[in-house]
């Protein structure tokens, strides 16, 4: 599906509302709410009489909204958009703002998805509500602090009726849907260049413009996933290194380390790719280095920081995710030898990564991503109640606090969705309601 993208600002000659009844009262939410959804952006065919009949909604499941570049955001309210006319004649939000769209917006979401309207850099939620007063678009509108400003004589104008409505949209700020992302890039991950894919052109790749158009999520918050994932353009097709490949190249790079007796803190980008360059592609070891360490520069040259937590993280990935279960102490002490010397492994760099079953005997660890765990709020927590009856705080925080709103924490998450009680002097977490 092709994401319909909002344009920037009507032409001259498009119309502008005005709700109907009181001359000083603006069309709330006007602009926004004047094409159903569904709707054609073009105007109605107009009869002799003035008012038009309401057009029938297209079956078609992309939808089509036009708003001006001066689209203002009230950052208390997202539901209560009401619209003032500004100096160009053109229609805007009229709640006090604090942000500003300068940019144009897109409506996202396949025929199964619920509609998204994006900015460049925000997601929010798409709902239709109805209101008791009508709004009538009317061509050349005029507010009457811009018919004082003209000094117009007090006379009745006589003008058309464009269109009406009896709806807007209603915007609320949501997460973006990112989760799709990862699916999409690993229907094809990359395994290096002589790979037996990368020979076979008929394996899905998906350019920017081709993940925009199928993510619920704005451009900014897309790259900013891409970055989280690891992901890197190849050929102009955004990928995901095979976790085997991902672990060989920095298993190349940690060796080179060491041979060199390099600080982890200070590793060169440039004798990085003359030394390595001969048995993989040099913007394979770039890219592994950027993953794993701090870009920074020195004297000219090109430096990076490795981070030991991220080495160690990625280390016990690679132990976990072929065995089911580990016996915890068997798995520090071979975590331990598998790092490069001179790095210490911690329970705590595995957050949202790995789990410790600490009233099993003997304790046990495995492997239990967060980015693999459902979307919504309560397929979240019915997910994990129904892996573990019963979660201490510490332990199920890494798994929800993506969750959190921009002001909303952990505990008024816990407090919606679970109950809490004390069990051996500790406080722990239990689902609301029986899960199947």
């Amino acid at each position: 599906m092709r994401a319909k993208r909002v344009c920037q600002g009507p032409p001259a000659a498009e119309p502008t509302a005005r709700r109907a009844g009181s001359p000083r009262e603006t069309g709330r939410g006007a602009q926004r709410r004047a094409p159903r959804a569904g709707a054609s952006p073009e105007a109605a065919p107009r009869k002799s009489g003035g008012v038009p009949e309401p057009r029938a909604r297209p079956s078609a499941e992309r939808r089509r909204v036009t708003v001006t570049p001066d689209f203002i955001v009230n950052s208390r309210n997202l539901e209560g958009f009401g619209t003032v006319c500004n100096e160009a004649g053109h229609w805007c939000l009229s709640k006090p703002s604090i942000f500003l769209f300068s940019c144009s917006l897109v409506i996202r979401g396949d025929k199964d998805e619920q509609a998204v309207l994006c900015s460049e850099d925000k997601t929010y939620d798409l709902k239709v509500a109805d209101t008791s007063n009508m709004l009538l678009f009317i061509p050349g509108c005029k507010i009457p602090e811009q018919l004082k400003m003209e000094e117009t004589h007090g006379n009745i104008i006589h003008t058309e009726i464009f269109g009406f409505s009896n709806n807007y949209w209603e915007l609320r700020r949501c997460r973006p849907k990112l989760k799709k992302l990862k699916k999409l890039l690993m229907e094809n991950t990359y395994e290096g260049p002589d790979s037996e894919k990368e020979k076979d052109s008929s394996h899905s790749k998906y350019t920017t413009e081709d993940l925009l158009d199928q993510i619920q999520a704005s451009e900014e918050e897309i790259m900013t996933q891409l970055q989280v994932l690891n992901a890197c353009e190849i050929g102009g097709y955004w990928r995901i290194l095979e976790f085997d490949y991902e672990m060989k190249l920095l298993n190349h790079i940690t060796q080179l380390v060491d041979s060199e007796s390099w600080s982890f803190s200070k590793v060169p980008l440039n004798t990085c790719l003359q030394e390595l360059g001969p048995l993989e592609p040099e913007e394979m070891i770039e890219h592994c280095l950027k993953c794993y360490g701090k870009k920074y520069t020195e004297e000219g040259e090109v430096y990076f920081e490795l981070s030991a937590d991220k080495i160690c993280r990625a280390t016990a990935q690679m132990l976990l995710q072929n065995a089911v279960k580990f016996n915890l102490a068997e798995f520090q002490e071979v975590w331990q030898q598998s790092v490069p010397e001179g790095m210490t492994t911690r329970l705590d760099q595995l957050k949202g990564l790995a789990l410790v079953d600490r009233q099993s005997r003997p304790e046990i660890i495995f492997l239990l991503k967060a980015e693999d765990l459902p979307e919504g709020d309560q397929e979240r927590f019915n997910s994990l109640f129904s892996l573990r009856e019963k979660w201490t705080e510490e332990d199920i925080a890494p798994y929800i606090q993506d969750l959190c709103g921009e002001k909303q924490t952990i505990g008024a998450l816990l407090t919606k969705y679970a109950r809490s009680s004390m069990q051996n002097g500790v406080k722990v977490y239990n689902s609301r309601r029986p899960i199947s």
